[in-house]
Parts: C-alpha cells; structure tokens; sequence
C-alpha cells in the first residue's frame, strides 16, 4: 500500500523493537521520525510536545504515531525497590504514552485518519514480582490505550501491541527457556512486533484493542514453575 507523503513518529525508535517499527513504516512509504532519548524527556509534558513539534517541523505532518518509548525494566525484590524506580518506570512508559499523545492529536486529527500504536507488554496481563514498577507501568499503558481510544474517537484510531519475549543477543540458554514458555516453541523477533503495528496502521476498523504477539504465551499456564 503506497503511503507516500504521509508521516511517522516513533518513540523509542532507535531500541531494537522502536528500530524495526520505524524500518517497517518506511518500508509502508512513511516518513518516519525515529526518536531516542537525545531527542526529549518523554515524562514531561513539555519534553512530548517538544518531540511532536519537532517531529512535524521535520516531516511536515504527523499521520501516526507509535510509543515504543519505556523505561525501569530492572529485576528487583519487592523489597528493594525504591520511589526513584517507580518514578523512571512510570515516566516515559505511562506518562510519555500520555504526553506524546495529547500532544500529537491536534496535528493526527489535522492530517485525517490519525493513528496511535502504543507499545505494551505481556506483563500489562502477568504479575511479575522482580518486575513491580514495570508491570504496572505496562498495565497503566494499556488502559490508556482504550481509554485513548475512546476520548479521541472517531478522528484517531488508537491501538495496542503487548510483545511477549523478543529475541536479544548473546544468551542462547535464556532463549531456549523462554521459548518453553510459548505455545509456537520460539521466542519473537522485534520485526513481528512491528509486523503487528504495521497491521495495525492500516486496519481502519480497529481501534481501542490491543493485539497480543507472544508466541501463545499468556495461554501457556500449565509449565513448570522456575
């Protein structure tokens, strides 16, 4: 599908999933902004429009917007963590979906048939106990994707994408485990996840839904506890 001259911004865009996004959209004939942590802080409001603004000025549009920004994914005891990590886990994670969204809608609804992909995760569904901050953070992320979805309709589609596991490099033993965790036997790639986003920009009846890309994880209750 030809989308020439229509425009991108993804947050968290130069990480190994926001990375693939980005080349996905272009791929679609977008003009993609990928956004790192030089270009703003993302847990201010200020820092979001400063992003969006300078998204536009360098596009010339904004037609989707996609937040795969996230921060505070550490393991630590109950015990041990701290207001400092709430705060890092929150901020561009949950607020940063928020800011950059409010953001963004005026120059979305402008451009017509606007489109915000947030970025979530399978521990928005899972209680992890070394990950506290960070799954509540991801649980929060996705209400505001219907909570988005209905304050912003009908003008804006706003939709979800919750990975499971994603390859990363140099761990073949922490793959192979994670892998036992899904019902497909492997782990995913950061390029599924952005073929999900990519379904998800074009899907023009679609909104206010999260699509789960975890390799039938979340159905996978019956294995061994670690």
């Amino acid at each position: 599908m030809d989308h020439s001259g229509r425009a991108a911004l993804v947050t968290g865009g130069t990480g190994r999933v926001g990375r693939a996004i980005a080349v996905r959209l272009e791929a679609d004939g977008f003009r993609v902004k990928a956004a790192g942590r030089r270009d703003g802080d993302l847990a201010r409001a200020a820092g979001a429009r400063e992003l969006v603004d300078t998204a536009v000025a360098e596009l010339g549009r904004l037609d989707v917007v996609v937040h795969a920004a996230a921060e505070g994914f550490a393991p630590q005891p109950v015990e041990e963590v701290t207001e400092e990590d709430w705060d890092t886990a929150l901020g561009a994670t949950a607020k940063g979906a928020f800011f950059v969204a409010q953001a963004a809608a005026p120059r979305l609804r402008a451009a017509g048939d606007g489109v915000i992909v947030l970025v979530e995760d399978v521990a928005s569904y899972e209680p992890w106990p070394l990950f506290a901050p960070h799954s509540a953070a991801k649980a929060a992320e996705a209400m505001l994707t219907r909570v988005l979805a209905r304050a912003l309709a009908p003008e804006i589609r706003v939709c979800g994408v919750a990975p499971g596991t994603v390859t990363r490099d140099g761990d073949a033993g922490w793959e192979e485990r994670r892998a036992a965790e899904t019902l497909l036997g492997r782990v995913g790639s950061p390029e599924d996840v952005a073929e999900a986003v990519a379904y998800l920009v074009h899907a023009r009846y679609v909104t206010g839904t999260t699509l789960v890309v975890d390799g039938g994880r979340l159905l996978q209750r019956d294995r061994p506890s670690k």
